[in-house]
């Protein structure tokens, strides 16, 4: 069976409430109407200029107006997430609640469905090679096997918030979320929608985050990388001889055609320029 592992640096948030289906869809980038128990949608809340202030996987649970939901979400946002909600509320008949003291986040890498006791269960939506995500209790037997899980996460090209793109700065196609299953572009209106249907039909995004290999010592997070004597980029989290990085994709391509080597910290980074695998 494969290692059950402890994400430590995710929250979680209960939503429940008459109007918790709505007040959620409402809000997110993902289509909550229609995420069925046992599914998980990658959603994020962003500004009205389009930018992702929060990402996190929703979880459902039960039916009807029982219908409540789960949210893995980074802890260091948890506060900023309940107090965002709270500002959309209105009368809307909803609450949101930390759950983190009782409940934590894992992953199961591998095809499988784990065989444990959990709130929440479902197939990670962004990667297949992700394996699944659970919400379980807080104390749920799990092994020290994070890098793991960091390594498939950077293979798969998945980037992390606070490391490969700052949160209040970056839009969803530069996060990747378009490519990852985190925008439903069907849906209807939503909190930033505009700019990223926008971006979408007019094949706006000038910067994606873009996995790269390394010959030797991978760049620290915040390295810049540089094509000759401009700037093209900064490097973000790495495993091994992968990592990720914010990349200036006209930059890169204008690099790549006249054979000038992208580097960073004097190591030379070779991109794979396309979509992350799944």
């Amino acid at each position: 069976m494969s290692a059950v592992i402890s994400l430590e640096e995710r929250g979680v948030v209960e939503i429940s409430g008459a109007d918790a289906t709505n007040f959620l869809h409402n809000l997110v980038t993902n289509d909550i109407a229609k995420l069925a128990p046992g599914d998980a949608r990658f959603c994020a809340l962003l500004a009205p200029q389009g930018k992702i202030l929060i990402d996190f996987l929703v979880f459902a649970q039960g039916e009807g107006e029982t219908r409540g939901y789960l949210l893995d979400c980074p802890k260091e946002l948890e506060l900023d997430l309940l107090r965002r909600l709270g500002m959309y509320k209105l009368r809307a008949a909803v609450s949101f609640t930390s759950k983190s003291d009782e409940l934590a986040a894992f992953a199961v890498l591998g095809e499988a469905r784990p065989k444990i006791p959990a709130l929440a269960i479902a197939r990670d939506p962004r990667s297949e090679t992700l394996g699944w995500r659970l919400i379980a209790p807080r104390g749920t037997k799990a092994e020290d096997a994070h890098e793991d899980y960091q390594a498939a996460r950077i293979a798969a090209g998945v980037p992390q918030g606070g490391v490969d793109f700052v949160y209040g700065d970056a839009f969803p196609h530069e996060a990747n979320m378009d490519l990852l299953a985190g925008v439903d572009f069907t849906k209807g209106c939503y909190i930033g929608q505009e700019v990223v249907a926008r971006t979408k039909h007019r094949n706006l995004a000038r910067k994606r985050v873009t996995p790269y290999h390394v010959d030797g010592k991978a760049p620290a997070p915040g390295t810049k990388v540089i094509a000759g004597e401009i700037e093209i980029g900064v490097a973000g989290s790495h495993s091994g001889d992968r990592g990720l990085a914010l990349i200036r994709l006209d930059r890169l391509a204008d690099a790549l055609a006249a054979g000038t080597p992208p580097t960073a910290g004097g190591a030379p980074l070779q991109f794979a320029v396309g979509r992350p695998a799944s």
